[in-house]
């Protein structure tokens, strides 16, 4: 076993502070400190001249890569007549490693699958948040420059880019991971970044059920509502976990429907084989170029979908996205942000008046109300857990008014002396005027679910 896989087993590489509490008091940390640093730069340089050499099939295969990159580190240091222990030899080659290949000093916490969000504020600062919570870690970057390298590395590849005329970016890791970048002038903190992870293996409803997020029953009732085709939108609060119940959501689609998404950067995660996937553009270093949500929610309505999903409405798209809904495109899906599902339609109409469309108040409320049938809301509690707190009908209009009735409703009733937050699962007993819908689809559901006692 190589010495970077033994380092690599006995995880000498966690960068989390102990204790699970945030510092208060941070000192910022000097690459003087570590006394390898000046060779680790030097290392850095050589390895990547020789890397130069190596065909473009190698550096593509990142085995091939990371074993060449062992033999290089091993025969310099040999070289330099060194005397370093065995374990910092590994250690130096398992942090060239990151920075060569991976990204850098983030790349453990990238790696922790119990870190659900990883924040860079400058070099000298990476928060991580684990279990709904905040710490300070101990990794660290050299200097701004370090992380700005780290950031076009990151952006490269889905062909975006920064810098002082475009200082803000939206993109993505390989593995589906939502990054946000801001450097200076922008950021008086310098480069920083932003990552939301996503699990590698999507989570499933049993995992929703398992977490808390919702009842078995509830999920019986959403799995029907999809089958049934409803156009359900999730809203709910940054960080509250509406795209992850959108993943959860969209595996009850049938693998024999076509789906098309939409998305800001593509992070999604269907296991249906016919998917297809799109993402827009920024524009580019002249301003030209831009491709919108809005105009990809306009072209898929030309490929064939049988489902539209689009990751999240925020502007004129939503009129787009509200009309496909209204002209045969039943079941389809997306989430916005919104405080309640009051909210969320309150959203929706001035995101209709973003698009330019000078249509009246009555006009919109009716396209919203004969388009959307359920509103699924979320929320992210203060003990860091994320609950589905209103499953809620649209039920049409009522004047100049869109009626809502909830049918399931999570209700807080206080907090534990460990901050965890209590509460309970209730159904308000009423059935929702679209179970005929359902039953003429051939879904049926038990009377039980919808009522009170049952939680």
């Amino acid at each position: 076993m190589s010495l970077l896989k033994e380092l690599e087993n006995k995880k000498l590489n966690t960068n989390v502070s102990k204790g699970g509490k945030e510092r208060a008091n941070i000192t910022p940390i000097h690459q003087g400190r570590d006394p390898y640093s000046e060779l680790k730069s030097n290392l850095h340089k050589k390895i990547v001249d020789e890397l130069k050499k190596m065909t473009a099939s190698d550096k593509d295969n990142k085995e091939v890569l990371i074993k060449h990159i062992e033999r290089l580190v091993d025969e310099f240091i040999q070289d330099s007549a060194l005397h370093i222990p065995r374990w910092e030899k590994a250690k130096i080659t398992y942090e060239l490693v990151d920075e060569i290949v991976f990204f850098g000093p983030i790349t453990p916490l990238l790696n922790d699958a119990e870190i659900t969000e990883v924040m860079v504020n400058g070099p000298n600062q990476i928060y991580i948040e684990k279990s709904g919570k905040l710490y300070l870690s101990e990794a660290f970057f050299r200097d701004d420059e370090h992380v700005m390298h780290i950031i076009e590395r990151i952006i490269a590849p889905i062909g975006r880019r920064i810098d002082e005329s475009m200082p803000m970016v939206d993109a993505r890791l390989p593995d589906g991971s939502r990054v946000n970048a801001i450097i200076p002038p922008l950021s008086l903190t310098g480069p920083t970044i932003t990552i939301r992870k996503f699990s590698k293996d999507p989570f499933m409803m049993e995992d929703l059920i398992k977490f808390g997020t919702l009842t078995p029953e509830m999920a019986r009732f959403i799995e029907a509502c999809i089958n049934g085709r409803l156009n359900i939108v999730i809203s709910g609060g940054t960080d509250s976990g509406k795209t992850t119940t959108l993943n959860v959501l969209s595996s009850f689609i049938p693998s024999t429907e076509r789906i098309v998404t939409v998305e800001d950067a593509a992070e999604l995660q269907l296991r249906q084989p016919h998917v297809v996937r799109l993402e827009s553009r920024p524009p580019n270093i002249e301003g030209k170029g831009e491709i919108t949500i809005r105009d990809l929610v306009r072209n898929c309505l030309r490929m064939r979908p049988d489902r539209i999903i689009v990751g999240e409405v925020r502007s004129g798209e939503a009129l787009d996205m509200l009309q496909a809904m209204n002209t045969g495109h039943d079941g389809s899906l997306t989430t916005g942000h919104a405080n309640s599902p009051r909210d969320m339609l309150a959203r929706l109409e001035t995101m209709v008046l973003m698009a330019g469309m000078d249509l009246p108040i009555r006009a919109i409320r009716e396209q919203v109300s004969s388009a959307i049938n359920l509103i699924i809301h979320q929320n992210r509690f203060r003990d860091g857990t994320r609950r589905i707190t209103h499953i809620t009908e649209v039920q049409g209009m009522e004047g100049n008014v869109i009626t809502l009735q909830d049918i399931y409703v999570y209700r807080q009733t206080g907090v534990e002396k460990d901050g965890t937050v209590k509460g309970k699962f209730e159904a308000t007993g009423i059935r929702p005027k679209f179970i005929d819908k359902l039953i003429a689809g051939g879904i049926t559901l038990s009377a039980e679910i919808f009522e009170p006692a049952l939680f």
